[in-house]
């Protein structure tokens, strides 16, 4: 089934009109920054391509009918790097960006995004982030010294606590689960998604013992093989991972290697690398918590087919999708591709995605969108078998927004327009 877009009642009438759209034409420029080299490069890539590929598609195709641009700027996923690219961007006139990978990365960006609109008044820009998963970034009252939640970002991907509430409600309904190992990289996301799980798992299944609770070095364990012995000593009978890229293909290398087979409840096993080092393994048990998954039909599939037809690599990043539907219904309800504007035009604004509606939440700028879990097996006839093994991921529960839609503490201050 082919979904259109469905923009605010401001925007639809404008086009049934058949008004002329003072931006129709116009080129809108974003600014990619996620690592492009080093051991996330792999995922970096794809996701740019993924942006590029989106974009391309719907260029002059779009509620706004504005032409879309992408370009890929290597940030090498440090904070310091971000900084540097953003005042790249800046000098070369972009005014949105999109970075995802690293919540260290995205916050050195929005407090420089947020102390740079305050500094230059007419030049804002506007920050997409479609991966960066730190529930503080739309909670935290914007402080003195600190970015808080801001106005100038838009986040695109469900935080860790909304991914930990949909991953728990369906977890504690397995009942041969009874102890959990939880293992993480060591950075704010690997920390939230140990604290989120004990606190959500407590609440609905307080019998699930937590046997071990490991955090590492983000992008730097060569070998997991000390980490998998110390699970296998523990008894665990499921292991919990936020792990993404290189640091979660290693560890599923290690648990092949050492011969555990035990359930992984996880955040990111779509992601490049990750299938074809559990399809080495064989048949496991590998669940996923996402927005979304590799067996879409109608649009969204065919974006994937023809993505995979011409790089021959997996489109999973459907956050770009989402992105550039909701800009071009922001920037014909605002009939501008000022920063500014098309801000305030996606406040609370609802288009119709590959899974229902989404909503860009006024309060937080928080988007709600429904959750699926998907299960790792041999893919049947028909089936997308990913980074072209004989395995998929294959939807098992699908949960409407309500269900991962967590309360906000954000005090927004907004710019006036």
């Amino acid at each position: 089934m082919k979904f259109t877009m469905k923009v605010v009642a401001v925007a639809a009438l404008c086009a049934a009109s058949g008004l002329a759209l003072a931006q129709k034409g116009e080129t809108v420029r974003i600014a990619f920054m996620d690592p492009l080299s080093g051991p996330f490069a792999n995922v970096g890539q794809n996701q740019l391509k993924s942006w590029q590929f989106v974009a391309d598609r719907f260029s002059g195709k779009n509620a706004a009918g504005v032409k879309y641009e992408v370009v890929g700027f290597d940030n090498k996923g440090t904070p310091e790097g971000s900084l540097n690219t953003l005042k790249a961007a800046i000098d070369q006139g972009f005014r949105y960006v999109t970075q995802g990978n690293g919540s260290g990365a995205a916050w050195a960006l929005l407090d420089a995004i947020n102390k740079y609109n305050d500094r230059n008044p007419g030049k804002e820009i506007v920050y997409l982030n479609y991966a960066a998963v730190d529930p503080a970034m739309t909670n935290a009252p914007e402080k003195e010294g600190a970015p808080g939640c801001s106005f100038w970002q838009f986040r695109l991907d469900a935080d860790t606590s909304m991914k930990m509430e949909a991953l728990t409600s369906f977890m504690k309904d397995q009942a041969s689960v009874k102890k959990v190992y939880i293992i993480g990289q060591n950075y704010s996301h690997g920390q939230q998604v140990s604290k989120y799980f004990k606190d959500a798992i407590k609440r609905k299944r307080p019998d699930i013992q937590i046997v071990g609770d490991d955090l590492h070095p983000i992008g730097q364990v060569k070998d997991f093989a000390p980490y998998v012995a110390k699970i296998k000593a523990s008894g665990a009978d499921a292991v919990l991972t936020g792990n993404w890229g290189q640091d979660l293909t290693l560890l599923v290398k290690a648990m092949n290697d050492a011969g555990l087979k035990v359930p992984m409840y996880t955040y990111y096993a779509g992601v490049t690398g990750t299938p074809t080092a559990l399809a080495a393994g064989g048949e496991s048990q590998v669940y996923v918590v996402a927005y979304g998954h590799a067996n879409h039909t109608g649009e969204l599939g065919q974006i994937g087919a023809d993505f995979h037809k011409k790089f021959n690599d997996d489109y999973y990043t459907y956050a770009t999708y989402n992105g550039i539907n909701l800009m071009s219904a922001a920037i014909a309800k605002a009939k501008s591709t000022d920063p500014v504007k098309v801000a305030h035009a996606m406040e609370g604004l609802q288009v119709k995605s590959f899974a229902g509606d989404v909503t860009m939440r006024a309060s937080d700028h928080q988007l709600q969108q429904t959750m699926f879990i998907t299960k790792w097996q041999k893919a049947k006839p028909g089936e997308y078998k990913v980074e072209n093994t004989d395995f998929t991921f294959v939807p098992v529960k699908q949960m409407d927004p309500y269900v991962s839609s967590t309360p906000t503490s954000c005090q927004m201050k907004r710019p006036a327009g």
